[in-house]
C-alpha cells in the first residue's frame, strides 16, 4: 500500500518527493513504490458565489441583502479543475491507504488541504506533515514524526470560521455600498481598516498647524545645555536676558553610565519586509516574492512566519547556521556570541523566523536575481548580528540650573560596538564616534558652577506627523488592535505576514491609495475615493478592534474552548444589523462623485469627466461621452488611454503619444492623437505627425 503526500504548491512537491525518492514522474504527481506526491495550487476549492445559492444573486440588489447561507457550498476553481480531478483520483486509488497533508503548517494550509479531502469525498486515514524548512533533513525528520490529521481538527475549524466570516462581511458589505454608491466599493474586514489608517494619517497631516518654538541654548565648556521648548518667543528672550546677567549654570545632576543596546531579534516576515524597503525600497509583496523564491530553492527557511526566534532544539545546529550565513553575507559575528538571544520555544508559533539554511552557504549567490541576493544577504547578516555582543556605549547626563530654569545636556559615546560592527563590511560605517557635544570625559560635581560664553534662543517648529511608507504600514498593521488580542493568538495585527502585501497592493490596485515618492522612498496616499469610502462605511468595520475579537474567539475555537456555531451566529447577527442600519439610506450621485478628481472637462454638456474602472466618463448619466481605457484605436498602436492621455484629449483635443508601434510592420513612431466629438457624443480619433501628415481611422 501506498501514502499520498499532497502539498500546497509544485515546488514544495518536488522537494518533499526528492527526499522520498518518488522519481516516477506522471500527469500531475510523482510516484514510487511506497509513495504517491501531488499537489495543490493554492486554493483549489474555494466559497462558492452567491448566485450559486440563488441565480437572482447575480444583479446586485440592496433588497436581496443580507446573502447568508443556510449550509455553505464550495465549488473548484475553475483554472485548477485539472489538477482537484488528479487529486481525487489520487485518493480514490485502491493502493492508497493513507493521506499525509504536507501543505503549509499554519491555519490556512490546514484549510487548503481539507477543503480538498473533504470535496473529493475522501475517508482515508488522515497524517500531518508539520516542518519550518524544506532543506532535506527537515522533510526526512518531519515524516520521522507524522502526526494524526485529526490532532488538528479544531485548526480546521476556526479556519472554518474565519473564511466564511470574510465571506460574509465582504460579500455583503461590498454589495451594500456598492448598490448604496453606484460604484463598485470593495470592503473588507482587513482591507478597510487599513485604508483607515492610511486616510487618518492623511487627515492629520492635512489638519496639522505648524506651531513656533523656542529653545534657549548655553555653550560651557562640557557643550550645550538646552532649556525646555518655549511657545512664546518673547519668554524664551526674557530668560535669555536673566541668565546672560547670571553668566554662570549651577550643575544640579552629573551621572555617567555604560549602557548596552541589546542586538536585533531574528527576522520574521513583516520584520524583513520593513527592513527591505528602508534599506532598498522594496515594497512587502517584492520582498515576499523574493523570500518565497528564496525558500523555494532551499536557501532560507519558511517566509512566511511571524516569529522572531527559533526552536530549543535548533542549538545544536546554530554554529553551522552561522558558518554559512558567514559564507553568504561575508561578515562575522563579534568574538563573543550568545545563542540564548535567538533560543526560545515559547516564542515560536508554527514557523520560527527566518534564517539562511545550511545549502546557503553552497550556493552560488552571485547567479541569483539581485532582489534575492539582497534579501539573502540581510537575512544572513541578521543572524550573526542576532547572537552576536551588545552595542556599549557610555551615555552622559548633565542637568543645571541658570535664572531658576532648568538645562539639559546629554552625550553618548561608542565603548564596543558589538553586533553594530557585523555589518560594516558591507555598509562601510563608522563606529565608536561620539554622538554629541557633550564632553564625556569631564567630571562635574553636584553644586558646581561652570561658565557659559555664548547664549542665544533657537527658533523652530513643531513638524507633522510622516505619511506612511510601506515600512510603517506594515508596523501599523502589525500593530492595530494589538492590546485587544492575546499574546497566544495566531495573528496579531490586521492580516497576516503573508497577507499584508496582498492587502497594499489591492487597494493601491482598485485605486484606494497611490504611491508617491521617489524611487527609494515611496509614500501610500489615499485617493478621493478612498477618502470617500472611509467616510461611509461604519466604525465597526474600519476599525481593527473587530479583528482583534476575531481573533480572540478563533484562538479559543482552536482551543476547544468556544463554539464555532456561536461565532459564526454572532457574525450573522452582525451583517443583519448593518443591512438593517442602512436599508433607507438615499444618496444622490453628487456625494459618488465626491469620491473622484476631475479629469477635465467634458466636450459635451460642460461637466465635469471623471475616472473611473473601465475609463473617463462624464458626471451626468443624461450625458454619453467617454474615453474607454479599452479602446481599438489605440489598441491599433500597442497603446491605452491613461490619465494622462485623457487630461491632454480633453484641455487641448490632442495628446503626444510616444513609442506607439505599427500593428501592420512592428515598427516604433512617435504621433499626436487628435479627438473631435460628434454629434451624438461620441469621441473620433485620428492622427497626426510631425509632418502635418493626418490620418483618419
Amino acid at each position: 500500500m501506498k501514502r499520498l503526500v499532497i502539498a500546497e504548491k509544485p515546488s514544495v512537491a518536488q522537494s518533499i518527493a526528492k527526499v522520498l525518492d518518488c522519481t516516477g514522474r506522471q500527469d500531475g504527481y510523482l510516484e514510487s513504490d511506497d509513495y504517491l506526491v501531488s499537489w495543490c495550487v493554492g486554493h483549489l476549492v474555494e466559497l462558492a458565489e452567491p448566485e450559486s445559492y440563488d441565480g437572482k444573486y447575480e444583479i446586485w440588489k440592496r433588497e436581496d441583502l443580507p446573502i447568508i447561507p443556510e449550509n455553505y457550498q464550495y465549488q473548484v476553481a475553475s483554472a485548477t479543475k485539472k489538477q482537484f480531478r488528479i487529486l481525487k483520483d489520487l485518493m480514490h486509488r485502491s493502493d492508497v491507504d493513507a493521506v499525509v497533508n504536507a501543505c503549509d503548517a499554519g491555519r490556512e494550509g490546514e484549510l487548503i488541504f481539507r477543503l480538498v479531502y473533504e470535496e473529493a469525498g475522501c475517508n482515508k486515514k488522515m497524517m500531518r506533515l508539520w516542518i519550518s524548512s524544506m532543506e532535506d533533513e527537515a522533510i526526512r525528520s518531519g515524516f520521522e514524526h507524522l502526526e494524526s490529521g485529526e490532532k488538528y481538527d479544531s485548526l480546521y475549524e476556526a479556519a472554518l470560521c474565519r473564511e466564511r466570516a470574510d465571506w460574509l462581511v465582504g460579500i455583503n458589505a461590498t454589495r451594500l455600498y456598492t448598490t448604496v454608491y453606484g460604484q463598485i466599493l470593495n470592503v473588507g474586514r482587513v482591507m478597510t481598516p487599513t485604508l483607515a489608517l492610511v486616510v487618518q494619517r492623511d487627515k492629520d497631516i492635512k489638519a496639522f498647524t505648524p506651531e513656533d518654538i523656542f529653545t534657549l541654548i548655553l555653550r560651557t565648556e562640557a557643550g550645550d545645555l538646552v532649556s525646555k521648548k518655549f511657545k512664546d518667543r518673547e519668554e524664551a528672550k526674557a530668560l535669555l536676558e536673566k541668565c546672560m546677567l547670571s553668566g554662570k549654570v549651577t550643575i544640579t545632576k552629573a551621572e555617567k553610565k555604560e549602557k548596552q543596546e541589546k542586538a536585533p531579534a531574528l527576522f520574521d516576515l513583516t520584520t524583513l519586509q520593513r527592513e527591505a524597503n528602508k534599506k532598498y525600497g522594496f515594497t512587502a509583496q517584492q520582498t515576499l516574492d523574493y523570500t518565497q523564491s528564496l525558500y523555494e530553492k532551499k536557501l532560507v527557511t519558511y517566509p512566511r512566519t511571524d516569529s522572531r526566534y527559533l526552536t530549543d532544539d535548533m542549538e545544536a545546529s546554530l554554529p553551522l547556521f552561522l558558518e554559512n550565513a558567514e559564507k553568504v553575507s561575508g561578515c562575522k559575528p563579534t568574538e563573543e556570541t550568545n545563542f540564548r538571544y535567538v533560543i526560545n520555544s515559547r516564542k515560536v508559533t508554527d514557523h520560527h523566523a527566518i534564517i539562511p539554511t545550511v545549502t546557503a552557504g553552497k550556493a552560488d549567490i552571485a547567479s541569483l536575481p539581485s532582489g534575492e541576493q539582497a534579501i539573502l544577504r540581510l537575512i544572513a547578516v541578521r543572524l550573526l548580528e542576532a547572537v552576536s555582543a551588545p552595542c556599549v556605549y557610555a551615555e552622559a547626563v548633565l542637568e543645571g540650573e541658570c535664572a531658576g530654569e532648568v538645562f539639559t545636556a546629554k552625550g553618548k559615546a561608542v565603548v564596543d560596538p558589538g553586533w553594530k560592527d557585523v555589518a560594516k563590511v558591507l555598509e562601510k560605517k563608522k563606529t565608536g564616534s561620539d554622538d554629541s557635544g557633550l564632553v564625556l570625559s569631564a567630571e562635574f560635581d553636584t553644586g558646581e558652577e561652570i561658565s557659559f560664553g555664548q547664549a542665544g534662543v533657537k527658533a523652530g517648529k513643531t513638524t507633522p506627523p510622516k505619511a506612511y511608507t510601506e515600512d510603517t504600514l506594515l508596523s501599523a498593521m502589525e500593530n492595530a488592535g494589538s492590546d485587544e488580542i492575546p499574546d497566544e493568538a495566531e495573528r496579531k495585527g490586521l492580516g497576516t505576514p503573508a497577507t499584508r502585501a496582498s492587502i497594499i497592493e489591492k487597494l493601491v490596485r482598485i485605486g484606494f491609495i497611490e504611491r508617491k515618492g521617489d524611487k527609494k522612498t515611496k509614500y501610500l496616499m489615499p485617493t478621493r475615493k478612498g477618502e470617500a469610502l472611509i467616510g461611509i462605511v461604519p466604525e465597526s468595520i474600519q476599525s481593527a478592534s473587530m479583528t482583534a475579537e476575531w481573533e480572540r474567539k478563533l484562538l479559543e475555537i482552536e482551543r476547544e474552548q468556544y463554539q464555532a456555531d456561536q461565532f459564526l451566529g454572532e457574525i450573522t447577527e452582525y451583517i443583519q444589523n448593518l443591512i438593517e442600519e442602512n436599508r433607507d439610506i438615499s444618496e444622490s450621485q453628487n456625494r459618488m462623485q465626491s469620491m473622484y478628481e476631475p479629469v477635465g472637462i467634458c466636450p459635451c454638456c460642460g461637466k465635469s469627466v471623471i475616472e473611473k474602472s473601465k475609463g473617463f466618463f462624464c458626471e451626468s448619466n443624461e450625458c454619453k461621452f467617454a474615453l474607454w481605457k479599452e479602446n481599438r484605436f489605440f489598441e491599433s498602436m500597442s497603446k491605452k488611454i491613461t490619465r494622462s492621455v485623457a487630461e491632454q484629449l480633453l484641455s487641448k483635443k490632442k495628446a503626444k503619444l510616444k513609442g506607439c508601434k505599427s500593428a501592420k510592420t512592428g515598427k516604433t513612431y512617435d504621433c499626436f492623437v487628435t479627438m473631435e466629438v460628434n454629434d451624438s457624443g461620441y469621441p473620433q480619433f485620428g492622427l497626426e505627425f510631425d509632418k502635418k501628415r493626418h490620418v483618419e481611422r
